[in-house]
């Protein structure tokens, strides 16, 4: 069951209500808003869509935004818990899966020329999406994520592989809500207001739909001997998210994703148009709203396929 719809006007910056959608086959939420060419944006944990309502609002006079709920996370549906941390990732394409076909079977939307938006856990979930699709976007946009494994000489946050690796701190973590009420303080630099943080905890306030929070930190890979990273494996036919233009927006004060991370994406992906933003932290969306927007835009509008 998804958890309580908040009233819009707890939401401020949010699209408003009309714009709401439902996947009729999963219950997902999702954020349909503006016309053109189609974005599609994915967020990561411990968030929700409503972390693109600036971005949305930058877009969306010209490109057609659609941001998801992940499974689990925001107003979407909490689905029975896989066992393994691969079946839960697979979960997550499947939703993908059904949003996608909905939105080109009844919403009118193309199967060509979308671009992918890509923050925090949304990174290595859209790129394999992408990938088993066999969907070569039309540009790609990564903002603090990964799609590689870890490169040498990276480190987790202690924080983080206590939740992943000791079920007694999980458990702690899942009662306090501990890591979401962390990260709409820890995550920016500059602080959001009183209603941006209560907008962000929201859909958690029930100990029942903060499962997946947790979920995705057991889920988070060890080493690059772990399954889940075959996942993102790139493709032998040239035609993957890696080949497509790619924009990298990066807060530098990220405590989690790291300018070490960058270096590995600048190494790995050359033709990247990389953007830095050092007043800024993990939800670079909030801490550079108006630069990314603009950058973030710029892109598309130069990119754009005539």
């Amino acid at each position: 069951m998804p958890p309580p719809t908040p009233p819009a006007d707890l939401l401020p910056g949010y699209p408003a209500a009309d714009r709401w959608r439902r996947v009729p086959r999963t219950g997902q939420h999702y954020v349909d808003t503006g016309s053109g060419p189609p974005v599609l944006l994915l967020h990561g944990n411990p968030s929700w869509s409503y972390q693109w309502r600036h971005l949305m609002a930058a877009l969306a006079p010209d490109f057609r935004c659609v941001a998801p709920d992940l499974a689990g996370l925001g107003l979407s549906p909490r689905p029975p818990a896989p066992a393994a941390p691969l079946d839960r990732h697979l979960l997550q394409l499947d939703h993908l899966d059904a949003l996608f076909d909905h939105l080109v079977a009844d919403r009118g939307a193309p199967r060509d020329g979308w671009t992918l938006v890509l923050h925090d856990w949304g990174g290595p979930l859209g790129w394999a999406w992408a990938r088993r699709r066999a969907l070569r976007p039309a540009r790609v946009v990564v903002l603090n994520s990964v799609c590689f494994p870890w490169p040498a000489g990276y480190r987790l946050p202690v924080y983080l592989r206590w939740i992943r690796d000791h079920r007694g701190v999980a458990a702690l973590a899942h009662a306090t809500n501990f890591f979401p009420r962390a990260a709409v303080r820890g995550g920016v630099v500059a602080p959001l207001g009183r209603a941006e943080r209560r907008a962000y905890l929201l859909p958690l306030a029930r100990g029942a739909d903060r499962r997946a929070v947790v979920d995705f930190v057991r889920g988070i890979p060890r080493d690059d001997r772990e399954e889940a990273w075959r996942l993102l494996e790139p493709d032998d036919d040239g035609t993957g998210p890696g080949t497509a233009p790619l924009f990298v927006g990066w807060g530098m004060r990220d405590p989690v994703f790291t300018p070490l991370l960058l270096r590995e994406w600048e190494s790995r992906f050359p033709h990247a148009r990389v953007h830095r933003y050092p007043d800024a932290g993990h939800y670079v969306m909030e801490d550079a709203a108006d630069r990314l927007g603009r950058d973030v835009r710029g892109f598309l509008s130069s990119t754009e396929r005539g």
